[in-house]
């Protein structure tokens, strides 16, 4: 098993509340917009923008989450679960707790065989993210979705303007966050840069970390320092040189 991370950073600080929310009010103020607001030409590159950006601002949103499993986003725990039960339920009807139970037995041993999230009989992409969405994904989970779709619908949103603007971006940014967060910083063959944690990182590109998966991809960083929230872990990225 993996060594418990040697780096102990600050208590949050009223960041991380304000980031959170920001977060989350980018992500559906923007959607909204895209949903309810003025009809976009198909046929340029507007729309598909769009998309990108909702993709990325629905990747932040489960790094919101993901944050608040850690325990960086509030020191009021109410507060920090709360946030957490509304990131994940928004990005895709997720269970909060179930989430939180499985992520520890990730952190705990990373890519062992008490590891939730790792493939140890195949390392091919989509192989291994299939596996994991089967593992995470529940019966209730589609059955809330199912419902948010049927009330945009009663809301009169067109169905494309529903799969385009909602669907894609979540499903984009599913396949986002497994390749920056699970498949590339986890997969084998392990290297000696990987020890302790069996964790690879992403070359030191602060810009590229933040658009690419919210620093995410300093993965090894956030496994020495779990309790470093996701903008401040290029921190940790320049203390690690």
């Amino acid at each position: 098993m993996a060594s418990e991370p040697s780096t102990r950073p600050a208590p949050p600080d009223p960041w991380g509340v304000v980031l959170a929310l920001a977060v989350v009010g980018a992500w559906a103020g923007h959607l909204a917009w895209l949903l309810a607001g003025p009809a976009l030409p198909w046929a340029s590159p507007l729309p598909w923008l769009h998309v990108l950006l909702q993709m990325w601002l629905s990747t932040g949103l489960f790094i919101t989450g993901h944050d608040a499993m850690h325990g960086t986003v509030s020191l009021n725990r109410r507060v920090n679960a709360a946030v957490g039960m509304l990131a994940c339920f928004l990005f895709a009807g997720l269970s909060y707790r179930r989430l939180v139970v499985n992520h520890r037995a990730h952190h705990v041993d990373p890519t062992g065989e008490h590891d939730p999230d790792f493939a140890a009989r195949g390392q091919a992409f989509w192989p291994w993210f299939g596996a994991f969405m089967v593992r995470y994904t529940t019966w209730l989970q589609i059955a809330v979705m199912a419902l948010k779709f049927n009330v945009l619908l009663w809301l009169g949103v067109p169905q494309a303007r529903i799969l385009v603007f909602w669907v894609l971006p979540s499903v984009l940014a599913t396949v986002q966050l497994f390749y920056f967060g699970t498949y590339l910083p986890h997969r084998r063959p392990e290297t000696e840069g990987m020890a302790p944690h069996h964790a690879r990182s992403l070359p030191r590109n602060h810009l590229w970390a933040l658009l690419s998966c919210f620093f995410f991809g300093y993965h090894w960083e956030h496994h020495q320092s779990p309790g470093t929230p996701w903008w401040r872990l290029w921190r940790v990225k320049d203390a690690r040189r």
